[in-house]
C-alpha cells in the first residue's frame, strides 16, 4: 500500500486538493482520544498538522497504533488529506497506516513542572521541542540567514578568526583563561583584530562565530558564550559604518516580518517595521534623558544597565547612541580631531527596554597614534605587536562593528531573557546541558 503515497511530505506544507495520499514523519506533539477517534498533532521541523485515526475498517490498525503512541514518540504516518476548517492550517490527514519508529517514555515536562524556568533549562535538551522554543530558534535562524544574504549582496567576504588568543580586544577582566600547552591563552572576545588584518587582502570582511565574555553579570541580556556577527571595511568612516549596521538590522527585521509571522504569533510578539535611517542621539543627549528619568551617571562613565533601559524606553524604533567618551571605549577607537576625549563610535540600541544590540566605531589606523594610545592606557605593547605592525604596511582609514545574534533575536522575538534565544545557553550559573 505504501507505494501509492507521496513520500516524506513536510508536515508544515500539507495542502492542496483533498484526497492526496501522503506520508508524514515526525513527533507526536499532542494527542487525545474521543470515542472511536484518536487525534494527533504531528510536528516536524516545518510545522504542525492534525492527524486522525478512526476505529474500524481499513484504518483500524492505525487507530490501535495511535492509541499506543505516546507524547514525543517518533512516528511515520500514511494517510489521506482531508479539508477540516477546525484543524491547524485547515487540513487534516486521515491515517491509513501508522508506524511507531521510536516510542517515547512518559514525558517529564508536565504543566506543573513547566512553571519553573529553572527546570525548563535543566531539561533544555527536551524543552526545546516546545512551540515557543521552536519559534525562537526559527527567528534566530532567520536573523543569521538574513546576515549572509546582506553581506553577500554588498561584496563582503566571510572569514573566520581564531578562538584561542593572547590578548584582549575588549576589557581584560572579561577574558576566559585557558592553558595552551603550558602557555596562557584566552578564549576570543571578538575577531575584530583578525578582520582588520584581512582588510588589505579582501577589503570588506565579516565573521559569524562564537565569542566569550567572563562577565559575572546575571542580567537578561548577558551570556558568557554567544554568537557574534562582526564586519570591518577599509576606506570607510564611522558614517558609512553606521549605515552598514542599520541596513543589516533592517534586513534582519524585514526577513523575520516577511517569513516568520507564525513564529511571532506563537510568541505573542507584535514586531513593528522601522524605516531608515534610524534616529541618532549623542551620548550627552542620552545622559540627559537618563537623568530626567532618575538615572544619573558621571560624564565619561559607560551607560549603566538601568540608565540604558530608561533611554531605550524613550524611543519607538532602534536608534544609535553616538560620540561616547574615550574613557568608556576600547583603546583602538579614533577620536574627533577637535575633541580628543570623544570617540567616533556608536552603540545600536533596541527600543522597548531591550537595550544594546551592537557596538561599532572607526579604528585608529595610524601606527604612532595607536602606540601612544596603548601607552596612555598602560597596556602591554608586546601583546599587540602584530596588531601595531599592521599600521606600518598600508592600513587605510577603516571601521567596523559587532552585533550579538542572541540579543538581536531576543528583541525581534520579544523574549524576556536572552537565554531563550540560545539553543543551549551558557550563563554565570549554567554549564549544563
Amino acid at each position: 500500500m505504501a507505494g501509492q503515497f507521496e513520500r516524506s511530505t513536510a508536515v508544515g506544507v500539507v495542502s492542496g486538493t483533498a484526497g492526496r495520499m501522503v506520508e508524514l514523519q515526525g513527533w507526536v506533539a499532542r494527542k487525545h482520544a474521543v470515542g472511536g477517534l484518536v487525534f494527533i498533532i504531528l510536528r516536524d521541523g516545518t510545522g504542525y498538522v492534525q492527524v486522525s485515526a478512526k476505529k474500524g475498517g481499513e484504518s483500524d490498525a492505525a487507530f490501535g497504533k495511535a492509541l499506543e503512541a505516546t507524547k514525543e514518540s517518533a512516528v511515520t504516518i500514511r494517510g489521506e488529506v482531508k479539508d477540516d476548517a477546525r484543524a491547524p492550517g485547515g487540513k487534516e490527514v486521515m491515517a491509513r497506516e501508522l508506524v511507531i519508529d521510536s516510542k517515547a517514555e512518559p514525558w517529564p515536562i508536565t504543566k506543573t513542572a513547566a512553571k519553573s524556568r529553572s527546570f525548563l533549562f535543566d531539561k533544555r535538551h527536551l524543552s526545546i521541542r516546545g512551540p515557543k522554543a521552536i519559534a525562537a530558534m526559527k527567528i534566530r535562524a532567520e536573523v543569521i540567514s538574513a546576515a549572509f544574504d546582506y553581506f553577500r549582496g554588498r561584496g563582503f567576504f566571510l572569514i573566520s578568526g581564531p578562538t584561542f588568543v593572547q590578548a584582549a580586544v575588549e576589557g581584560g577582566s572579561t577574558l576566559f583563561p585557558v592553558d595552551y600547552f603550558g602557555k596562557k591563552a584566552y578564549l576570543s572576545q571578538s575577531a575584530q583584530f583578525y578582520e582588520e588584518a584581512a582588510l588589505a587582502s579582501l577589503q570588506k570582511v565579516w565573521i559569524f562565530q562564537p565569542a566569550f565574555r567572563a562577565e559575572k553579570s546575571k542580567t537578561a541580556k548577558h551570556l558568557t558564550e554567544f554568537w557574534m556577527i562582526e564586519a570591518e571595511q577599509a576606506f570607510a568612516d564611522q558614517k558609512r559604518n553606521m549605515e552598514l549596521l542599520e541596513g543589516l538590522l533592517h534586513a534582519m527585521a524585514t526577513a523575520v516580518l516577511q517569513r516568520r509571522q507564525e513564529e511571532l504569533k506563537t510568541l505573542g510578539r507584535t514586531l513593528k517595521e522601522f524605516s531608515l535611517p534610524i534616529p541618532r542621539i549623542t551620548y550627552d543627549e542620552a545622559r540627559n534623558i537618563a537623568s530626567r528619568k532618575g538615572f544619573q551617571f558621571e560624564w565619561g562613565d559607560d551607560i549603566g544597565a538601568e540608565a540604558e533601559r530608561a533611554v531605550s524606553m524613550s524611543q519607538e524604533s532602534p536608534f544609535f547612541i553616538t560620540d561616547y567618551p574615550l574613557s568608556a571605549r576600547s583603546f583602538y577607537h579614533m577620536t574627533y580631531p577637535d575633541r580628543k576625549d570623544v570617540t567616533l563610535s556608536a552603540d545600536l540600541i533596541a527600543p522597548e527596554g531591550f537595550g544594546e544590540l551592537a557596538t561599532g566605531g572607526q579604528r585608529i589606523h595610524d601606527q604612532a597614534e595607536l602606540m601612544a594610545r596603548i601607552r596612555s592606557q598602560d597596556l602591554p605593547a608586546e601583546a599587540f605587536s602584530w596588531y601595531l605592525e599592521l599600521r606600518k604596511f598600508g592600513m587605510p582609514p577603516h571601521s567596523g562593528f559587532g552585533i550579538g545574534v542572541e540579543r538581536t533575536a531576543r528583541w525581534l522575538a520579544g523574549l524576556k531573557h536572552i537565554r531563550s534565544a540560545s539553543l543551549f545557553p551558557r550563563t554565570v550559573s549554567r554549564l549544563s546541558p
